[in-house]
């Protein structure tokens, strides 16, 4: 089986050195994904069941829900791009949807 390749490590890596908090639920996500063999978005729910669907990004739930990790995934070619990583109240603001 194929394994999702995840790009890129280092905004996740950097915002964990700002929110130190973030960085074992950051730590668990990449191994996570980078063991999985996602086909779709049934599947990432199998293995994170409050993961979102909103347009073409996956939205995460890291460390209880205090961040937001937004990555878009290319199932067809075991892809997944992080977007964004953001507190909670970022989040809410939005401007993430218009990238």
């Amino acid at each position: 089986m194929k394994r999702m390749h995840l790009i890129s490590r280092r905004p996740l890596k950097q915002f964990w050195e700002k929110y130190p908090d973030a960085e074992t639920g950051l730590r668990h996500w990449i191994k996570a994904v980078e063991t999985a063999g996602w086909k779709n978005f049934a599947d990432v729910r199998q293995l994170f069941g409050s993961a979102g669907q909103v347009g073409k990004f996956v939205v995460f739930n890291i460390a209880g829900n205090k961040y937001r990790l937004i990555v878009v995934i290319h199932y067809d070619r075991q892809r997944c791009y992080v977007r964004h990583i953001l507190t909670h109240k970022k989040y809410d603001l939005g401007k993430w949807k218009k990238e």
